[in-house]
């Protein structure tokens, strides 16, 4: 496992598309149940190194109900986004997760966390690399199903602040998904 990491942290494979450089970021640990899959890195982790340290994290933690040392615990949550190095800047936001890495690393990386009961998906790059024809049409419409995807997969939205107007229109998401998200944490760590 710790080989695995070392060559994942060591990763150039898409480095001349990458604007400011590769720093792959993931955490993992044999022990594990809970993986978090989300998008790629922004330009604060990349800086610091530390994955979701940033107000999308901070919102994360607080709809997992766990606190930052439970967060960053990697005997209890792995974090291993679609595209583990910052993508650069797009028109809207940052650019989609280089394929790359999904391809090259998570596969192998699965394969070493052998305790694994919960996988959150969060956003539509991991929804649909992992529901496959599964997935609905929209994110929208895959999250509100989530009961279809337990025991193993549990899909989410992003939680950057940018989706205020998103949770303002989808209450349903507060009252239904989060009891269940938190519930399932609480059961696995």
């Amino acid at each position: 496992m710790q080989d695995l990491l070392s060559n994942i942290r060591q990763c150039t494979i898409c480095e001349k598309h990458l604007p400011s450089g590769p720093r792959p970021i993931v955490s993992a640990h044999p022990k594990v149940k809970i993986v978090i899959i989300g998008q790629a890195p922004g330009t604060k982790v990349h800086k610091t190194g530390i994955p979701w340290d940033d107000a999308s994290g901070k919102q994360l933690r607080n709809w997992l109900g766990v606190t930052d040392a439970v967060f960053y615990d990697e005997t209890k949550i792995a974090i291993m986004p679609m595209g583990f190095c910052y993508p650069g800047k797009g028109k809207s936001g940052d650019l989609p997760p280089r394929p790359e890495c999904a391809q090259q690393w998570h596969k192998p990386l699965l394969e070493h966390l052998p305790n694994v009961e919960l996988i959150l998906l969060i956003g539509m790059y991991a929804q649909n690399y992992y529901l496959k024809n599964k997935a609905k049409n929209t994110l929208t419409e895959t999250v509100a199903n989530f009961k279809a995807y337990l025991p193993k997969y549990l899909p989410l939205p992003h939680p950057s602040p940018r989706n205020r107007f998103w949770l303002t229109k989808n209450p349903w998401f507060e009252i239904e998904v989060l009891p269940e998200l938190r519930s399932r944490v609480q059961e696995l760590i």
